[in-house]
């Protein structure tokens, strides 16, 4: 048995520098390579993450401008509905005047007509007057004319 451990204690002895460049293979390869590579994809991490971030950043952002964008589209509608009623307003406020005028001046018309009818009746029953005095006087005098002739008096006093 004491060979035994003597080849054992021989196999850690020779194990022993096996050990120490395993343990200073392990030190460098976490200096030289685990940190860094911890701290490229803590970078990497960051910068997706910040991209992310900003990314929806942007999409809040352009959802604002967007929502702005519909207001005052919005905004512009309603002023242009509102200057349509404006001018249809104006429109129909002309098309009232027009009428109006219209109205007023075939009323002036129609009086200056009553009046030309009236001056017309007048004009005609002076006239008329006068040929019933006319046509009285005639008609005496056909009837009160000497009835010795023996014809029938005319009309008109035509013989």
């Amino acid at each position: 048995m004491d060979q035994t451990l003597n080849q054992l204690g021989g196999l850690l002895l020779g194990a022993v520098p096996t050990v120490l460049l395993l343990l200073a293979l392990y030190v460098l390869y976490h200096f030289i390579v685990y940190r860094p590579l911890l701290a490229v994809l803590g970078e990497r991490r960051e910068r997706t993450q910040g991209a992310v971030d900003k990314a929806r950043a942007d999409i809040a952002a352009a959802e604002a401008k967007a929502l702005e964008y519909e207001e005052r589209l919005r905004d512009a509608k309603i002023a242009i509905f509102k200057a349509q009623e404006n001018r249809r307003v104006q429109a129909q406020q002309a098309r009232s005047a027009v009428v109006a005028d219209a109205r007023a001046k075939a009323e002036a018309q129609v009086k200056e007509a009553k009046a030309g009818i009236t001056r017309d009746v007048e004009f005609a029953k002076s006239a008329l007057q006068a040929d019933v005095e006319k046509l009285a006087n005639e008609i005496i005098r056909t009837v009160l004319s000497p009835a010795s002739s023996g014809r029938a008096p005319a009309v008109g006093g035509q013989p």
